[in-house]
């Protein structure tokens, strides 16, 4: 799965109605509620967005006919296979009734074009950890943890040694845990978190 790199945006005029797309990356239905507060513009016709996050989702049509906007909006996530998404699509009407197949290609289309230019990231599950070692392991534990790729969130020390809070990609645990052990010759305390 993949989540858009920034904000995009795109257009499209549609028998004389504008469509407008603004696309962004969220981290929860918080920041999903916010972006959609921060773009929508309240002099148009029709602000319609959808939102996928995991397993979550919500679209709304904002006064379009049931269907023809949040939906497809949706659709246009779900089929660039994207996820922690959420998509609006701004119509300031042009004066020409699109009809119901007209409305789902327009708002759907301008989605679509919208996330099809979009500049992605892999989304990777992290597991978060915390090891104990020796000072005489530490140094070399820092250097061969950051060469994996594995990120140092905090350091705190103890009378003995430190305890390294770290976070790593989560299908590459049981390899960073493997070097823990083999570096410290099987004396690092390792505590997986949720």
């Amino acid at each position: 799965m993949f989540t858009l790199q920034r904000i995009e945006t795109a257009t499209q005029e549609i028998k004389k109605s504008r469509f407008l797309a603004i696309a962004g990356p969220i981290e929860d239905e918080l920041s999903a509620k916010a972006f959609l507060a921060g773009h929508s513009d309240l002099a148009a016709n029709h602000n319609c967005w959808a939102w996928r996050l995991g397993q979550s989702y919500r679209f709304s049509d904002d006064g379009e006919p049931s269907g023809t906007a949040g939906k497809p909006i949706l659709a246009a996530i779900d089929g660039q296979k994207l996820d922690r998404v959420v998509v609006l699509v701004t119509r300031w009407f042009g004066g020409i009734l699109l009809g119901s197949g007209g409305l789902i290609r327009a708002y759907g289309g301008t989605a679509a074009l919208c996330l099809g230019t979009a500049e992605r990231i892999e989304l990777v599950d992290k597991q978060a950890a915390k090891v104990a070692c020796d000072f005489a392991d530490l140094a070399l534990m820092k250097a061969r943890l950051a060469s994996r790729g594995v990120v140092i969130t905090d350091e705190s020390f103890t009378d003995t040694g430190a305890v390294l809070t770290i976070e790593m990609r989560k299908d590459l645990a049981d390899d960073v845990l493997a070097l823990v052990t083999d570096l410290s010759r099987g004396k690092a305390i390792v505590s997986l978190e949720n």
